[in-house]
């Protein structure tokens, strides 16, 4: 695929989203609380946020899902033995 094919299904893609809006599906659920979405058109990263509303998913953000999620487990197997 060329650079300019690229450039145009990714630029198509994002008119698309801006216009009609962002189809979100749910990648992982870190908690009961707590997910990671991803637009299936366009691949943005959401998750949720303390408030509960959804906002971009940077590194950070990947990192303390990662550890809530680890903390998650920790705790829930102790529950369940």
């Amino acid at each position: 695929m060329n650079k300019m094919s690229f450039k145009e299904k990714w630029f198509s893609k994002k008119i698309f989203c801006y216009l009609f809006g962002h189809k979100l599906v749910t990648t992982r659920k870190v908690t009961n609380h707590f997910s990671e979405y991803q637009c299936v058109h366009c691949q943005l990263e959401l998750t949720n946020d303390i408030k509960g509303s959804k906002t971009y998913l940077t590194p950070e953000l990947k990192e303390v899902n990662e550890t809530l999620l680890q903390f998650y487990k920790k705790k829930h197997h102790h529950l369940s033995a």
